[in-house]
C-alpha cells in the first residue's frame, strides 16, 4: 500500500501513445477512443512515454481505482509532471471531473504553441469558442508572477482561475481570478470553495462557500465571473475559529447581481456624499451672503448708531452683572459668617451637653462603684467572720511553715490581717519583697479580681479549695491545709 501511494505522488494523468497520440487517463475513452484495457497490463506492453520528459511510463490505478500513468525506473529528476504532489494530482483530477460534469471538454497539461504557458486543466466549451484554464497552484508564488502568467493566458483569449488547496490563503488570492479550496478529510466529503467566492449584501462583501463542482459549473455557465471590489469595500471580516479576522480582497468570483448591488450602493453613497457637499456649499454660500449684508449694514450710519447702542447696552449689562456679582458675594460672605457662628454655637452646645452627660454618667458610675465596694467589703468581712481568731492564726502559721518547708523562704504576715480588696479580700503575704501568695480570698468576689489566676492561693481546707476552684481558679495554684471545724457552714460560698 505504501509503495502504491509513493508511486501516486509522481503520477501524470496523460501519456503519449505510439499510435493514438496523446491519451488522458481521466477520460473514459482516454480521449482517443481507446479502452483502459488496451494499455493496462497488456502483453506485449504498449510503449507509452511522458509528454514532458519523454521518459517511459506505464498504466496503473490506485486502490480507489484512480487511473494514472507511472514513470518507469530512472525517470529524469527535472520532470515537472513526475514531481507534482499527491494533492496537486487529486485537485487536477477533481477539476477535470467538475468541468466534464458541467458539459465542457477537459484536457490535462495543455501547453501553448510557443511554450509560454501550460494549463493544469484546460476547459473548452462544447462549441469550441471559449477556453478557460484551471490552475492548481500549490508552490509559492508572488503576486507579480501570478499576474504575469494570467496576462499571458489573456493574450491568447484564455480566461483562468487559480486554485489553492493550502489552509492559509496565498498572497495572490484576490489579486487575480482565484479561489481557495478546502481539501476533503473523509471519503464521502467534497472539495469546497471557501475563499474567493463572495456576494455583496446590504453594504459590503461577504465570504460564501460552495462545492468545487458547483462552483465550476456556475463559472462555466457564466453565472459567476471576477468582479473588482470598489475601494471602500476591499476590507472584509471573517470568523476563523472564535476570532474575527480582517482580509483584503480586490477581486471576487461573484454574480452580476452582487456586482450591480455594489455599484448601486456605491452610487447611493456617492449621491449622499454629493448631497452633503451641496448642502455644505449652500450653507457656506448663505453664511457668506449674510456676512456681506452685515458688513454693508455696519458701514451705514444706521448700523453705526445701532453698534453704539449695542455697545452702550453691553457696557451697562456688564456693570449690572458686576454689581450683582459684588452684592451676591457680600451676601454670601454674610451668610457664611452667620452659618459659621451658628455652627460654633451648636458645637459649643453639643460639647456642653456631652460634658453634662459625662458628668452624670461619672456620678452614676461612681455611685455604682461605691455601692459595689461596700457590698464587696461586707461580703469580705462575712467571709473572714466564718473563722475565729485562733483558726485564723492557725491558718497563717500553716502558710509560714509551708513556705519554709517547701522553699526555705520566710513569709511575712501583715499585722492586723491586711486583707486586700483587689485580691478578693484575701490577705497578700510577701517574701523577700515579692508577693508570695494570697491567703484565703473570698470565692464570691473572685470575678472582681481576675489577676488571682496568676497567684498562688492558700485555703484552710478542701471545701474552701473547691469553692475557689468553682470560682475560676486553677486547682494547681490552690493549696489547702486540711483543717476542719468551721463554726458556720461553707455551703453558701461554694455554690
Amino acid at each position: 500500500m505504501r509503495k502504491i501511494v509513493q508511486e501516486m505522488r509522481f503520477m501524470p494523468f496523460i501519456a503519449l501513445h505510439p499510435e493514438a497520440g496523446r491519451i488522458d487517463a481521466t477520460q473514459p475513452d482516454l480521449g482517443a477512443g481507446l479502452e483502459w484495457s488496451r494499455v493496462y497490463k497488456v502483453s506485449p506492453r504498449v510503449v507509452l512515454t511522458c509528454p514532458e520528459c519523454a521518459g517511459g511510463v506505464h498504466a496503473k490505478h490506485s486502490p480507489k481505482r484512480v487511473r494514472f500513468f507511472c514513470h518507469d525506473g530512472g525517470r529524469p529528476p527535472e520532470c515537472s509532471l513526475a514531481n507534482e504532489s499527491w494533492e496537486h494530482h487529486m485537485l487536477k483530477l477533481e477539476m477535470a471531473g467538475a468541468i466534464r460534469a458541467a458539459g465542457w471538454f477537459a484536457e490535462l497539461e495543455v501547453a501553448a504553441a510557443d511554450g509560454s504557458w501550460r494549463a493544469d486543466v484546460m476547459a473548452t466549451s462544447p462549441d469550441s469558442e471559449q477556453r478557460m484554464a484551471w490552475e492548481a497552484q500549490l508552490s509559492p508564488a508572488t503576486v507579480e508572477d501570478i499576474a504575469a502568467r494570467t496576462d499571458r493566458y489573456a493574450a491568447e483569449g484564455v480566461t483562468v482561475c487559480w486554485v489553492s488547496p493550502h489552509k492559509r490563503p496565498p498572497v495572490w488570492l484576490g489579486a487575480v481570478p482565484s479561489v481557495r479550496v478546502r481539501v476533503p478529510e473523509g471519503v464521502d466529503e467534497s472539495w469546497v470553495v471557501d475563499d474567493g467566492l463572495g456576494s455583496f449584501v446590504s453594504s459590503g462583501w461577504f465570504f460564501q462557500e460552495a462545492e468545487l463542482a458547483q462552483f465550476v459549473r456556475w463559472v462555466l455557465r457564466g453565472q459567476l465571473r471576477p468582479w473588482r471590489s470598489l475601494p471602500p469595500h476591499r476590507e472584509v471580516t471573517r470568523i476563523v475559529g472564535e476570532e474575527t479576522r480582517w482580509f483584503v480582497r480586490d477581486l471576487w468570483w461573484a454574480s452580476r447581481q452582487s456586482a450591480e448591488a455594489q455599484s448601486a450602493y456605491e452610487r447611493e453613497r456617492e449621491q449622499r456624499a454629493e448631497d452633503a457637499r451641496r448642502r455644505e456649499a449652500r450653507r457656506q454660500e448663505l453664511e457668506a451672503a449674510s456676512r456681506e449684508r452685515r458688513k454693508a449694514w455696519l458701514a451705514s450710519s444706521a448700523g453705526q448708531k445701532a453698534q453704539r447702542r449695542r455697545h452702550e447696552a453691553k457696557v451697562q449689562r456688564a456693570a449690572q452683572k458686576l454689581e450683582q456679582k459684588v452684592s451676591a458675594g457680600r451676601l454670601r460672605v454674610r451668610r457664611e459668617e452667620e452659618e459659621s457662628r451658628l455652627r460654633a454655637v451648636l458645637r459649643e452646645r453639643r460639647v456642653l451637653e456631652e460634658f453634662m452627660r459625662e458628668q452624670e454618667l461619672d456620678a452614676q458610675r461612681q455611685a455604682a462603684l461605691r455601692e459595689l465596694e461596700l457590698r464587696a467589703h461586707a461580703t469580705g468581712e462575712e467571709w473572714w467572720a466564718l473563722l475565729s481568731r485562733p483558726k485564723v492564726e492557725e491558718l497563717f502559721r500553716a502558710v509560714v511553715d509551708a513556705a519554709w518547708r517547701r522553699e526555705r523562704v520566710r513569709v511575712r504576715i501583715p499585722e492586723g490581717g491586711g486583707v486586700a480588696a483587689n485580691f478578693a479580700y484575701g490577705v497578700p503575704v510577701h517574701a523577700f519583697n515579692r508577693l508570695y501568695g494570697i491567703v484565703r480570698p473570698c470565692p464570691e468576689l473572685l470575678p472582681l479580681s481576675p489577676q488571682l489566676i496568676y497567684q498562688q492561693v492558700f485555703a484552710r481546707d478542701a471545701e474552701e479549695a473547691r469553692a475557689l476552684e468553682a470560682g475560676g481558679l486553677r486547682a494547681g495554684r490552690i493549696t489547702h491545709f486540711g483543717f476542719a471545724g468551721h463554726e458556720p457552714s461553707l455551703s453558701s460560698w461554694s455554690q
